[in-house]
């Protein structure tokens, strides 16, 4: 059957990008793919049919699907103290989104204050609201999901899931405490000296308040936990556990039903989570950066043993087409350039229950990327969602 004959079954005139070197899940061919009505229909290695667009010989990668990334809070908080409109504030984020080449993104949205993002409780319901009303108006150019990253240590974060987890939009949910002495902060005197340069107080309230957080902490998580855990559950969302640094943390996952580690902290958790067939999230920025900016295990060592299976940009949006190309073109990673793609496209679409997207191939949506190379560094040039261009 050839190009025309499927689009005709699709049930639309084919556009075709040809002369690309197209990046599928398991090799890199050099060839052209079809696209009707939004999905892609054909791909081949032959000659092209006349016309399409020419993408002289640029790589054609599948739209990136991001899992983890709380950058839209740095636009609703431009400046310490600035709060800016939510809506003005999702059309700035979305813009950076889709510049990195990011197709469908899942905004990790804090559930629950801690001590340094006091106003989080009130900012959740308005932050799901403007992406919800930009989304619908057809503002934004990347499709937008809402992962909900609960702080199980306050005591108004299940409240705060029980009001927004029936929300169409949103679709993943994490389970995380940012706790001195603790997962991702170890390193007890480094949490204060962070806090202190953060927030200018003296020593003394800086140990005060982390001492009056330790004493309820426990209380309080025994409580949210199970309870956000629960409502994941009865919804039949993915479920993440954040920041897994000790076996126990590994352990209490799997009692949980969570099927994801997200940022494992250290090479025994990570290996603890490979052993029970978890799925690891791994941070782009870690990889870029050749290490953890907060001291825990680099990215590089879990590569190593084969424990990443998806990346997440974070905090930096473009990181994750960044980190691909550069885990396919450095030797000590062992990933060819499809393998590193999937990492950041296929595997969290599929970890996420999206199965209509994240690869390029017949039937999957025409979410699409023209990124050129030079000097080793990948620039977007164009940028397909549903068919449609979009940049």
């Amino acid at each position: 059957m050839n190009i025309a004959q499927q689009s005709n079954l699709a049930g639309g005139e084919a556009a075709v990008f040809k002369n690309a070197r197209i990046i599928l899940a398991d090799e890199v061919i050099t060839g052209h793919v079809a696209v009707s009505a939004g999905v892609i229909v054909a791909i081949d290695t032959g000659v092209a049919p006349q016309g399409g667009i020419d993408l002289e010989g640029d790589y054609l990668l599948p739209g990136l699907v991001d899992i983890h990334t709380d950058h839209f809070e740095k636009h609703l908080y431009p400046r310490a103290h600035v709060r800016w409109d939510p809506v003005r504030a999702a059309l700035a984020h979305d813009a950076q989104i889709i510049g990195g080449g990011v197709t469908t993104v899942f905004d990790s949205l804090c559930v629950g204050a801690t001590l340094k993002n006091p106003q989080r409780r009130e900012i959740l319901a308005p932050m799901i609201e403007a992406l919800e009303t930009t989304q619908n108006a057809g503002m934004l150019r990347a499709e937008h999901l809402v992962h909900l990253r609960c702080e199980i240590t306050d005591a108004e974060s299940a409240r705060l899931v029980e009001e927004n987890i029936g929300r169409e939009i949103v679709r993943v949910i994490s389970v995380m405490e940012h706790l001195p002495g603790r997962r991702q902060s170890k390193d007890v005197e480094g949490y204060m000296q962070r806090r202190m340069a953060d927030t200018g107080l003296p020593r003394s309230v800086v140990e005060r308040d982390t001492q009056e957080l330790l004493n309820f902490s426990d209380e309080i998580s025994a409580a949210v936990r199970p309870a956000v855990v629960r409502m994941a559950h009865d919804h039949g969302l993915p479920l993440l556990s954040h920041d897994d640094t000790d076996p126990e943390h590994i352990d209490l996952a799997l009692a949980e039903g969570i099927a994801i580690s997200e940022f494992p902290c250290s090479l025994e958790a990570a290996r603890l989570a490979r052993e029970n067939g978890m799925i690891t999230v791994g941070g782009a920025p870690n990889v870029l950066r050749g290490g953890s900016q907060s001291g825990n295990v680099a990215v590089a060592e879990l590569m190593a043993e084969r424990l990443v299976d998806i990346l997440a940009s974070d905090y930096v949006p473009r990181s994750l087409l960044d980190a691909v190309f550069l885990i396919a073109a450095t030797e000590h990673f062992e990933e060819d350039l499809p393998a590193a793609v999937c990492m950041a496209s296929k595997t969290p679409a599929e970890a996420a229950n999206l199965e209509d997207r994240g690869e390029i191939a017949v039937g999957r949506r025409a979410d699409l990327l023209r990124v050129g190379l030079h000097g080793g560094h990948p620039y977007l040039r164009t940028a397909w969602r549903l068919g449609d261009r979009v940049l």
